[in-house]
């Protein structure tokens, strides 16, 4: 058996590397903030399903977007809503209608 006389740094030479082995790190760099959008003005929906996020019109949408630069996350998401009464009537009809087995 040898006996190493020095520690081997092959795989932290590189920064590349470095960043595969080091400890695990979250920073509001690997953030990415969900949007939803509904229309009309000074709109505020909240969502059952998802406490502390609302459905927001354009106008408040761009208040949320500034507080969200604020806060220094790079990356926002944004979903609009799609509401079943807006759908064809067929849609509906065929949505309603058990699966036939």
């Amino acid at each position: 058996m040898s006996i190493l006389t020095h520690r081997p740094r092959r795989m932290r030479k590189h920064e590349f590397n470095r960043s595969l082995i080091r400890e695990n790190l979250l920073t509001t760099d690997d953030l990415i903030y969900p949007l939803f959008i509904i229309e009309g003005k000074n709109k505020r929906e909240a969502i059952e399903s998802m406490p502390g996020i609302e459905r927001l019109s354009i106008d408040q949408l761009v208040i949320e977007a500034q507080e969200i630069v604020d806060l220094k996350i790079q990356a926002i998401a944004l979903f609009k809503n799609h509401l079943r009464q807006k759908n064809h009537t067929t849609q509906m009809a065929s949505f309603k209608e058990p699966l036939e087995t």
